[in-house]
């Protein structure tokens, strides 16, 4: 139906689910969450830099959320728009730290004096807000059926690629192409900062080495959890008051299936039947890390 799978992914050649999924939802509580969660970060974004950067910002987000995710979730199906969402988190994030002398800028101009000292102290408090707020959702994210790399690849995509398409021009090259004639207004040659300028190249780059990579490594089906054994806690923490789902490394050889728990380091033999049998093979994995 569209949802996120490794198998269909890659042996299957369905790499349109790296899209489709964040489409799809696994309930109406899930879907109320994420519109929500749309609704109160992207209509703000959107009002300010328009649907078609917005829209960009959100679909990529999403796919790099389900490059990440796919990279590291073998045994089940994911969905929902989480990725996408986090990613606007990311991009409101980026916007405000590539901007901030701007919306200084515009507080000296929209307030009087005794109102400057407040409206900067309110920036920082707007940014420690955000983080707060992303932390929080992040660490949401360790309970137990969360896709929570989808959210973390997310907001890294959505974070570098608010450095890119949310940037805006100084607000002295603003101010002299809007100026009364005869006004003399003070000029700046250049519509951006230089640190924004630096921030847009490292971000570009780090784009398009991470989508790169990404791709890269899962069309050759490798395993991100073969090489970050403790990664598996960034989407789920064992408690006393629920159970992780258990996640296994596979090797087969005809019928014969080697398995291995990532939380314990069991190891187990198996002869099965039908190797693409996703459900047996979270049940031989379930008893592995019970």
């Amino acid at each position: 139906m569209g949802a996120l799978e490794y198998k269909k992914v890659i042996k299957e050649s369905e790499e349109w689910r790296l899209l489709t999924c964040m489409w799809l939802h696994a309930g109406v509580f899930h879907v109320f969450a994420n519109m929500l969660g749309l609704v109160l970060i992207g209509s703000r974004l959107e009002h300010e830099f328009g649907f078609v950067r917005i829209g960009a910002l959100y679909i990529l987000s999403g796919i790099g959320g389900s490059i990440l995710s796919s990279l590291f979730v073998r045994a089940t199906a994911s969905v929902g728009a989480s990725g996408a969402i986090f990613g606007l988190l990311g991009g409101m994030l980026s916007e405000l730290i590539t901007n901030w002398t701007i919306y200084a800028n515009v507080g000296i101009r929209l307030f009087v004096h005794k109102h400057i000292f407040c409206f900067k102290y309110c920036q920082f408090v707007a940014l420690s807000t955000l983080i707060v707020i992303i932390l929080i959702n992040i660490a949401i994210g360790i309970l137990p059926h969360i896709d929570n790399y989808a959210h973390i690849g997310g907001f890294f995509t959505g974070f570098f690629l608010g450095f890119v398409i949310l940037i805006r021009p100084q607000f002295k090259w603003i101010n002299q192409r809007h100026v009364p004639h005869g006004y003399i207004a003070p000029t700046t040659r250049t519509k951006y900062k230089s640190y924004q300028c630096i921030l847009l190249i490292i971000s570009l780059i780090a784009l398009l080495v991470g989508f790169t990579t990404g791709l890269i490594l899962l069309t050759r089906g490798i395993d991100g959890n073969d090489y970050c054994s403790w990664c598996h806690y960034l989407t789920c923490i064992p408690t006393p008051l629920w159970r992780c789902e258990s996640r296994c490394r596979l090797m087969q050889l005809d019928t014969q299936l080697n398995m291995t728990c990532l939380a314990n380091q069991r190891s187990g033999s198996y002869t099965v039947e039908d190797p693409n049998d996703t459900v047996e093979m979270q049940k031989l994995c379930f008893e592995l890390c019970s």
